[in-house]
């Protein structure tokens, strides 16, 4: 019998079993003696705990102070989960399974009140004791048992050690001990399962112990909600992945959840993040389960069956409310917008101006929704975007990182590839792809931006000279900033992209189309993917940090310099590459972000260089050892990944299950799994087809003449 078993549970002594399970025993019933002298303080408090999420937060965030708890993770036994809303249950069962579990049932019976909330393993201890008068015969039987329990715990072991939010530097793993595929040809398939474990670990965590709501902290085992009756933010964003994935039993689960999920909720969300995460996720989960009914099939999705276009219609339903941002006198969305009263919202800080690339990050999601349903109006507010902001006739295709929705002008001069500015480029190269090269209009504005980026935005590093990005914070005129935030790693894979349209470079070199400047673009696109892996080289755990610096030259080199970077990231500690890299205190922290694999599946799908997919397998191996939460809590981001053990966040982003551990299974896997020619993938890692526009829809704008600057001719 093939028994996963990705925490090595099954191959652990019986001896250390039951060491483990009479500790842990012990520390519960003292949690559960303590919290009980204090229920009557404890129901009079509310806590509302930080909502940290990697974005910003819509206001009229509800309490929290009622999150959804459950007895014990399935390292315990199995258990179902308790939704705590409004004290009220699930329809599922919370009974605990096994010897164990009917010992914690009978033995915590002596201390539960049976009509609060099950406990967090982990509650702190420190709390004043209870003041309620108990008889003398119950305090001592109490108090004798927990003496008891503490000599126990003193026994085996219990307090030798003192957790924080640390993870063990120690491997969780077998497979992660070093040498472990030594001397063999790797096993891509196996390490594509790897993948698939890491995924089902952090999903059955947070359906044990946050089911439904929109984020999850793994550490603390709670949950939190960013509107009244949750947006699906996890379950809806990791839907498509668990379709890939064939996971069906969850995919299942995920369905019936949204079936009863509402929009109709008097709460602001962020346009962009909205729509990139939870339409493009229906949208995906649309698409593929059409195109491809063999992965994770459900008799619900059967032609003709009454749930045939559940995510369709929970899209158009989403749509119909998001679209109302783009009612502006301008055109440009607003950041925001209230979903319960259709009313766009302009942002709370820069003045009311929207995130340039926020606001033209939508066009993918509008318009494929613009094809399924035939409702042209979704197409037509997408695409005037892309009109009013290159009427703004910038030098060189380069965009400052903010717009006003009033009046469709830019606010300021800060221009970047990475936060606010990044996706801008992405979507330009993707629009014109997604409607099978009709519209040249967006190759042609990628083409001036990445002329643009060459020009004002690429230097080397001193003294190896690897490729950058930088910054132009005051604009085209003012210094060169060396400073590149992990998204930026998005570039290389997207050049690939944008070179040889999705074909292998042996195929596109091939076509009659290639020239010299793609040959030079594909050479970018190495350099920056090597610049990018170097981020997760030069860091403790393996894992990048948010923000990298780097030392330049002054002046900067040009493009054009010549330079010649080291082909390897020697491992000695005094490597002469680690001086071009430096990281500040305040940057150390990592969101469990997807660029960097996502470029290295694009390199190696363009490439077919084996050396991507090996630095995707050690970084996802970095992945398992230092962000794995113990006791089957899945994976949390870090606060500082430059050090080891990390300091952990207590946060899972919901792009975790959406665009990381997705892009590490399509690395891992065959190459006609998604091909790169057929599709387009948004910026959250929701893959959707290419189409032809039809009679219905055109490119209704041109663009104006240009001098060779890119600047208006008036």
């Amino acid at each position: 019998m093939n028994v996963r078993d990705p925490f090595g549970l099954h191959r652990k002594s019986a001896l250390s079993i039951l060491r483990t399970t009479a500790s842990r025993a012990a520390v519960d019933l003292t949690e559960r003696a303590v919290e009980a002298s204090i229920h009557a303080i404890e129901k009079s408090k509310q806590a509302v705990d930080d909502f940290d999420m990697s974005f910003s937060v819509p206001k009229n965030v509800p309490s929290f102070g009622n999150p959804q708890r459950l007895m014990e993770d399935r390292v315990w036994g199995n258990t179902a989960s308790v939704t705590a809303r409004s004290g009220k249950t699930s329809g599922h069962s919370n009974k605990n399974s096994g010897i164990l579990g009917e010992v914690q049932d009978r033995v915590g019976s002596l201390f539960d009140d049976r009509n609060t909330l099950p406990m967090y393993k982990d509650k702190p201890y420190a709390y004043p004791p209870s003041q309620r008068a108990r008889p003398v015969w119950r305090r001592k039987r109490t108090f004798g048992f927990i003496l008891v329990l503490l000599s126990l715990l003193y026994y085996f072991g219990a307090f030798g050690r003192h957790h924080d939010n640390a993870v063990s530097s120690t491997p969780i793993w077998t497979w992660l001990t070093a040498n472990s595929e030594s001397g063999k040809i790797a096993d891509w398939p196996k390490r594509r399962e790897r993948v698939v474990e890491a995924f089902e670990l952090s999903w059955d965590a947070y359906e044990r112990y946050a089911w439904g709501y929109d984020s999850f902290h793994p550490i603390s085992k709670k949950g939190e909600q960013m509107a009244p009756q949750g947006m699906g933010w996890i379950i809806v964003d990791a839907l498509d992945t668990m379709i890939l994935m064939n996971l069906t039993s969850r995919v299942t689960h995920a369905r019936q959840w949204i079936s009863k999920l509402s929009y109709d909720q008097d709460q602001d969300v962020s346009t962009f993040e909205t729509t990139i995460r939870m339409l493009g996720g229906l949208l995906s989960a649309h698409y593929l389960s059409n195109e491809f009914p063999e992965l994770a099939p459900l008799s619900e999705d059967d032609p003709g069956a009454p749930g045939e276009d559940l995510y369709l219609e929970k899209a158009k339903d989403l749509a119909d409310r998001l679209v109302t941002a783009f009612d502006s006198p301008s055109g440009v969305p607003y950041a925001s917008v209230n979903i319960g009263k259709y009313e766009g919202l302009p942002a709370h800080d820069e003045g009311g101006a929207s995130s340039t690339a926020e606001a033209t990050t939508l066009q993918l999601e509008f318009k494929y929704l613009a094809k399924l349903t035939g409702e042209k109006y979704f197409w037509d507010k997408a695409e005037k975007v892309m009109e009013v902001v290159d009427n703004n006739g910038v030098e060189d295709g380069l965009v400052p990182i903010y717009i006003y929705a009033t009046d469709g002008t830019f606010r300021g001069h800060n221009i970047r590839l990475g936060s606010r500015g990044d996706s801008y480029y992405e979507y330009l190269i993707k629009q014109y792809l997604q409607t099978n090269k009709q519209e040249p209009v967006y190759l042609e504005m990628w083409d001036e931006s990445l002329q643009g980026v060459r020009k004002h935005l690429v230097t080397y590093t001193e003294p190896s000279g690897f490729t950058i990005i930088g910054e132009r914070p005051d604009g085209l005129k003012g210094s060169l900033s060396p400073k590149m935030d992990h998204l930026v790693c998005f570039m290389p894979g997207t050049i690939a992209l944008a070179a040889t349209g999705g074909l292998t470079e042996a195929e596109a070199k091939k076509q009659p189309t290639w020239t010299k400047k793609n040959e030079a673009d594909m050479q970018l696109a190495r350099e920056l993917m090597q610049t990018c892996w170097g981020m997760y080289k030069w860091m403790a755990t393996g894992l990048a940090a948010e923000i990298t610096y780097f030392n330049i030259a002054d002046p900067p080199l040009p493009e054009s310099a010549p330079h010649n970077p080291p082909a390897e990231f020697a491992e000695d500690p005094e490597a002469e590459w680690r001086k071009d890299y430096t990281v500040h205190g305040m940057d150390t922290h990592n969101l469990q972000r997807p660029e960097t694999v996502e470029s290295l599946f694009y390199m190696w799908r363009i490439t077919g260089d084996i050396k991507y997919r090996e630095w995707g397998w050690d970084m996802f191996k970095s992945f398992m050892n230092h962000t794995a939460v113990p006791d089957g809590g899945g994976f949390s981001s870090l606060s500082n990944a430059n050090k080891v053990p990390p300091v952990m966040r207590d946060n899972m982003e919901s792009f975790w299950l959406a665009e990381t551990l997705k892009y590490f299974y399509l690395l891992f896997s065959p190459d006609d799994l998604l091909p790169l020619d057929k599709i387009v993938i948004n910026t959250e890692a929701h893959p959707l087809p290419r189409f032809d526009m039809g009679q219905l829809f055109s490119t209704s704008w041109k663009r104006k003449p240009r001098d060779s600057d890119g600047k208006i001719i008036k």
